[in-house]
């Protein structure tokens, strides 16, 4: 009869911290095969303990509660098929580059990347912190390429770059259209007064509600023409 990996809250958070601190000994080390049920555990903790953290971060930033332990019950399962798909995708990369492993083994190298997950939620109210994961991530599945897949170093070494420069142009530009929304919204308020323009517009005489709906619609243009 097969044996199947009971729940060991200690090894995941001892995984995690090896990850961490000693990537190379961890995936040189790292067993290559036994299920998914081992790497799933690890994706869900990791998913579980990042909720954890956003939804602190979201309440204290002022979001509503029942938002935050949204959060909670729908991030482990989007990480999880996440991590399925991320494990396909590297899985193609892998074997192009001369890997003779299975989709298993794809499969356990993205899965204990993901120890980077709480990490990377404690600093994700650092502008660009995203770029950190990015390269992170990157150089962990340079390890994982090199010591678990046996793949040569300067094979491992330009694919993961290149993968490493979409990701970091992609941060880039999410970072630059988030402060381009934000900015626009600054814009929108002070051209507006808000929405204190439009207040009390019941109590207002047919031509004050003219005059008030003027100069939002005004303001809007003006905002927008910046």
């Amino acid at each position: 009869m097969e044996n199947t990996p009971s729940f060991n809250l200690a090894k995941v958070i001892n995984d995690a911290i090896s990850v961490i601190q000693n990537p190379v000994g961890f995936y040189q080390k790292m067993a290559k095969s036994g299920g998914y049920a081992e790497p799933v555990i690890f994706v869900i903790v990791m998913a579980v303990i990042t909720g954890i953290i956003f939804g602190v971060l979201s309440i204290v930033t002022g979001i509503p509660i029942v938002a935050a332990l949204g959060m909670l019950i729908v991030m482990p399962l989007f990480v999880v098929i996440g991590s399925f798909i991320s494990a396909a995708i590297f899985f193609v990369i892998w074997k192009l580059m001369g890997s003779e492993y299975n989709y298993e083994m794809a499969y356990r190298c993205i899965a204990y990347s993901m120890a980077l997950m709480p990490i990377m939620a404690v600093l994700s109210f650092i502008p660009y912190a995203a770029i950190i994961g990015t390269l992170w991530a990157m150089y962990l599945l340079f390890v994982a390429s090199t010591e678990a897949h046996g793949l040569n170093r300067n094979t491992a070494m330009i694919v993961c770059g290149v993968l490493a420069a979409l990701g970091v142009i992609s941060n880039i530009a999410g970072e630059r259209a988030q402060q381009q929304l934000s900015g626009l919204q600054s814009q929108l308020e002070e051209a507006t007064g808000g929405l204190g323009g439009l207040e009390g517009l019941e109590d207002m005489s047919p031509e004050e509600m003219g005059e008030a709906l003027g100069g939002f619609l005004k303001g809007l243009e003006d905002a927008a023409g910046e």
